[in-house]
C-alpha cells in the first residue's frame, strides 16, 4: 500500500449500518441521532436502503428504537433489515455499537 493510500484509508473513518428502507430504518435514524449527541449522522437515502453512518463510534439502544418505532424492539431484529454495515460491530440486548480499532 502506498503511502496515498494509507492516507486516504485514514480519512475513511465513517461507522454504521446499511439498512433496508422502511419504518424500523427511519427509527434508526432517528436513534442514532438521538443516542449520538453533538456527532454529525449522514443518513444516504438509495430508496431500497439507507447507509446510516458518523464518525468513529455510533451507538443505538433498543429503548431509543423502541421509542421511535413506537413498539416494543429486540436488538436481534435487528439483522432482519440489516444489509450491511461499516467499521466493527459489538451487540447486546441492550444496544449495538458500530466503531473503528484504530491502529497505532
Amino acid at each position: 500500500m502506498t503511502n496515498k493510500n494509507i492516507a486516504t484509508a485514514d480519512l475513511n473513518n465513517r461507522v454504521g449500518p446499511v439498512m433496508r428502507a422502511g419504518e424500523l430504518a427511519d427509527a434508526i435514524v432517528e436513534a442514532a441521532r438521538e443516542d449520538n449527541p453533538g456527532k454529525e449522522i449522514r443518513v444516504d437515502d438509495k430508496r431500497a436502503y439507507l447507509r446510516i453512518d458518523t464518525d468513529d463510534e455510533m451507538i443505538l439502544r433498543r429503548e431509543t428504537i423502541e421509542r421511535n418505532l413506537g413498539r416494543p424492539f429486540k436488538m436481534n431484529d435487528l439483522e432482519v433489515d440489516l444489509s450491511s454495515f461499516a467499521g466493527r460491530i459489538e451487540t447486546s440486548p441492550e444496544q449495538i455499537r458500530f466503531y473503528l480499532l484504530k491502529h497505532v
